[in-house]
Formats: C-alpha cells, sequence, structure tokens
C-alpha cells in the first residue's frame, strides 16, 4: 500500500510571478531584491506591464495589496531616460493627505537608489521658500496635496506644461474630503497628451465619472471585490452603552495581546479628549489628527514606528497616511460615518499575510451604520461580550444618532409611563365677547363642541350725527371761547405792557466796562471823540 501512494505524483502549487517577469529594469530589480521582495501582489503582477506600456489604468484594490509600488516600480523605470528642467515636474503624484505623500516618498528613495532620479515634496506645514529651491533644481517626480499645489502654481513658482504622467493616488479618499474642485483644476493645468492612473480602494460612481472625464481607454484592473475585507483581519463589533465605551477600550486592550495598535474617532476633539483619558489611565499613547503641526505629526510617527508608543489614537486624516508593519491592532471607538472608511481603518492590520485584529465599539443609536458596513462588506461583523460590561440590544426606531449621550429619545427600563393630559376646561368668556360666544361656550360644557368658535364681534358703535333724535334748539356755549385778541397787540391783556430789550433785567457781565474802552478817554463835551 505504502509503495502505491508513494506513485502518485505530489501536488505542485501553481508557480507565481517574479518582478524579473514584470519588465522592469534591472536597477530597479536589483533595488526590490535588497528589500528583500521576491513575488509581486496582484495589483502589482497586473499593473506594472500597462503602465510601462504607457496606457491609462484605473486600478481598484484593497488597502494594503501594494498599490504604491504598483504604480512608482513602473514610472521610474519610465522617467529614467531624461531630466528635467527647473520649476517643471516630469511627473506628478496627488495625494489626500500628507501622511500618504511622505509614505510614497519613502518608497520612491528604497525603489531608486541605484537611479539618478530626484524628487519633490509639497505637502501643508513645511516651508514654501525651501519648496520653491527644490523646483528650481529640476524635479522628475512631484509629490503634492491638492491645496499646496495650487497655491505654488497660483504664486508663479510651477508649470505644469512638461508633466506627461499623472497619478491620482486614493481617489475615493480625495473625494470624500472635498477635492473634487482642486483635482478638476489641476488636471486643467497638465498639457492634453499625458498618461493618466487612478487607484484607489473603492469603486464608487462618482470615481466612474471622473475616470470617464480624465481617462483614455483605460485598463481596469480589479484584483478583489470592491471594499473587501482581507481574510487576515479578524473582526469583531462589541455593543456597549455610550458611557461605557471608553471603559470597554480599556477592557479589550488589558484583555488582548495588543502589540500596538490604532484607535480611530470621528471628530479630532474626541482624539484629544479619548488621548487625555487614556493618558491619566497611564497607556503609552499619543495623538494624530489634522490640526496638528506637521512636526507634531512626524515626531508622532516616529514614536510609534519606534515602538515608543504603543497605542495610537487619530482621525480619518491619517487612515490611510500609516504604513506600519506588522501593526497588531484596529480599534475603531466610533463607527465611521460612511461604511467605505470602515474598510480604510482596518486595512492598516493584518499586511503581508500577518494575522490582524480590528474591534469596533458601537452604541444602540449605530444600527444604521453598521448595517451599511455589513451591506458593502457583504457579511455580518460577528458580535463579541466585553467581560464585566451588561448585554446592551439595539435602539429600536431608525438608530439615528440624537444629541446628548446616549440619545434623549431612549427611554430608561424602569420610567413610569407618562399620564394622559385631561381635556382642557372651557374658559369662561370675557366681558366684551358678544352674546354668540357665550351661547358657543355653554353648548361646548353641556354637548359636543361646536364646529367653529363664534367670531368675536366689534362693540356697538355710537350712532351718527344724522341718525341722532332732534331736539329742542338751545343757546350755544360761549364760555370756553377765547376773548377776542386787541388790536396790534401779540399778547393777551393779562400778560402786561410788552418789553422791549432786556427791560430791568440786565445781565451783570454786560454791566461791567471794556478794557480797552476804559483805556480811552472819556467823551466830554471839553474833550469831544
Amino acid at each position: 500500500m505504502a509503495g502505491m501512494v508513494d506513485e502518485w505524483p505530489a501536488e505542485r502549487e501553481p508557480e507565481r510571478a517574479v518582478f524579473a517577469d514584470l519588465g522592469l529594469s534591472e536597477p530597479i530589480l536589483k533595488a526590490i531584491a535588497e528589500m528583500g521582495y521576491l513575488h509581486p501582489t496582484p495589483i502589482q503582477e497586473q499593473a506594472i506591464p500597462i503602465v510601462l506600456q504607457g496606457r491609462d489604468v484605473l486600478g481598484v484594490a484593497q488597502t494594503g495589496t501594494g498599490k504604491t509600488a504598483g504604480f512608482t516600480l513602473p514610472m521610474m523605470d519610465i522617467l529614467a531616460g531624461s531630466r528635467a528642467r527647473a520649476r517643471m515636474p516630469r511627473s506628478l503624484i496627488l495625494e489626500p493627505t500628507r501622511e500618504l505623500a511622505l509614505q510614497v516618498a519613502e518608497n520612491f528613495i528604497q525603489y531608486g537608489k541605484h537611479l539618478k532620479l530626484n524628487h519633490a515634496l509639497l505637502i501643508g506645514g513645511e516651508s514654501m521658500s525651501e519648496q520653491k529651491d527644490a523646483l528650481m533644481k529640476g524635479v522628475d517626480v512631484l509629490i503634492a496635496t491638492p491645496g499646496r499645489l495650487i497655491d505654488l502654481f497660483e504664486r508663479g513658482g510651477l508649470l505644469m506644461t512638461d508633466t506627461r504622467i499623472l497619478v491620482i493616488d486614493e481617489a475615493d479618499r480625495m473625494l470624500d474630503m472635498g477635492f473634487i474642485p482642486d483635482v478638476e483644476r489641476i488636471v486643467a493645468m497638465l498639457p492634453r497628451t499625458r498618461q493618466t492612473l487612478f487607484f484607489s480602494a473603492t469603486m464608487a460612481p462618482e470615481i466612474k465619472r471622473l475616470s470617464d472625464a480624465f481617462l483614455q481607454n483605460p485598463k481596469v484592473i480589479t484584483v478583489s471585490r470592491p471594499a473587501s475585507v482581507a481574510t487576515t483581519i479578524i473582526a469583531g463589533l462589541a455593543l456597549v452603552q455610550e458611557l461605557d465605551k471608553r471603559e470597554a477600550l480599556r477592557r479589550l486592550i488589558r484583555s488582548e495581546q495588543v502589540q500596538n495598535a490604532m484607535i480611530f474617532c470621528n471628530r479630532k476633539i474626541e482624539v484629544d479628549v479619548l488621548y487625555k483619558s487614556l493618558k491619566r489611565h497611564e497607556f503609552d499613547v499619543g495623538a494624530l489628527h489634522g490640526d496638528m503641526s506637521q512636526s507634531e505629526r512626524t515626531a508622532t510617527m516616529a514614536r510609534f514606528k519606534a515602538g515608543e508608543l504603543r497605542l495610537l489614537v487619530c482621525s480619518d486624516v491619517a487612515a490611510r497616511g500609516v504604513d506600519i508593519s506588522g501593526l497588531s491592532h484596529v480599534f475603531n471607538f466610533d463607527v465611521p460615518h460612511h461604511a467605505e472608511d470602515y474598510v480604510h481603518r482596518i486595512g492598516r492590520t493584518g499586511r503581508a499575510g500577518m494575522t490582524g485584529h480590528a474591534f469596533t465599539l458601537a452604541t444602540p443609536d449605530d444600527r444604521l451604520a453598521v448595517e451599511a458596513i455589513e451591506a458593502l462588506v457583504g457579511a455580518p461583523i460577528p458580535r463579541l461580550q466585553v467581560d464585566g460590561l451588561d448585554p446592551v440590544e439595539w435602539a429600536e426606531g431608525d438608530g439615528r444618532k440624537r444629541r446628548g449621550r446616549g440619545g434623549k429619545s431612549a427611554a430608561k427600563p424602569d420610567a413610569k409611563p407618562r399620564r394622559e393630559k385631561a381635556p382642557a376646561k372651557p374658559r369662561p368668556p370675557r366681558a366684551e365677547e358678544p352674546i354668540a360666544a357665550i351661547v358657543a361656550v355653554g353648548a361646548a360644557v353641556e354637548g359636543p363642541a361646536p364646529v367653529a368658535r363664534a367670531r368675536r364681534e366689534r362693540p356697538v358703535r355710537a350712532p351718527r350725527e344724522a341718525e341722532r333724535p332732534r331736539e329742542v334748539a338751545r343757546e350755544p356755549d360761549r364760555s370756553r371761547e377765547r376773548p377776542p385778541r386787541r388790536e396790534g397787540r401779540g399778547r393777551d391783556d393779562d400778560l402786561g405792557p410788552a418789553v422791549q430789550g432786556f427791560g430791568d433785567d440786565v445781565p451783570a457781565f454786560m454791566l461791567i466796562r471794556s478794557p480797552i474802552r476804559a483805556a480811552q478817554p472819556r467823551q466830554t463835551e471839553e474833550n469831544p471823540a
């Protein structure tokens, strides 16, 4: 029997492609080998040959599949033949965040160390004069965020007439952050004869519309179902009360073997509050959000990558801009507003075939947001119970969040039912109301309510002069008539005679003799003036 088994041929694993089969040049292959990479990822295997052919590409792949190397490697091969001129970059890569721009720049340094290519970064928070000096030296690859690029272009420090390759990385995130007008304006600056590459984690309808406007006969590359979650990620969802979220997070961190973790919040103010709370409970934690200066963000990321910080509380601005090898956990302290952000957040873990964990904290009012995420990924998120906390059920109704902690609409379990209000008693009629209103009130008390309240009539007016009865003619009463005025007089007789000038009431200051007048000789008969 053993001999028969040995005669069966052993099953062979399907042969995987290597980078040498993709048409890359020798300097790039040497840099890839020095980094320890041998086999390309699916998106790299399909995108690199198409980009080398000069065609437009629309690549859709989940986060963490190597999209960055999918366009940086062939770009460097295309640009290796010539040099750039001052202020005229030969290629442009647009990134939604500064962290992503820094990550792409690091890849160019690693992959292009055997090539004579230079790059420049145009991101906020850095000196614009230094960025202008780098552009004056000639740039082969320009990596920029839309805001700083437009700002420098309007100042005359940048010309886009020689740009032949355009890359819009994380296109769906670019649109979510409101960069659609900026992207359209930047594309209008570029020459029509160019190669455009779109890489995105999801394929939203807006991405399809922009691809039809910017791309010419593109090659669509989809290596996985849009918005799918990597199979190496173990996900879980804990339903807790709003006031128990911080306690639930601390219990999960202590119970799990957390090597390093990123904790995502929906708002920047929540990042600061949660950071202070974890710091107060003696956790090694740092904070990262858009309001921090670039130097603070760089220093925080350096400490987190070096292992000095075990936890990093951040907003969605860093959801795709942080590439940490071996990230063990991701915690969603808040359920994201957009279902696509859930995929981007948890995609920070479970990379390179390693197992990752992603846990989400939800409140009873997050039901609709959780259902949208489960509909997007095509599978329910496994539920988990936090030790020491009471189980919680979903809120009734539409599940929309309301103001205040826990939602004002959530009824307390021991709340007493409200008593119905007794019907209002009819008010007594006012004195000026007519008889019809009094009758209507009385009918409301004794019988059914009338259809409408009687209209209030105006009080009876006095009869006109013509309608008054005739009276006996009487003598007119002239006792109130004013006495006739005396001819030539402007006042009545009781005021006395009219006064000319000041009369006897001459002011005292007018009786003081002027010094100039006193110095002159007095006019007399003997000494006339």
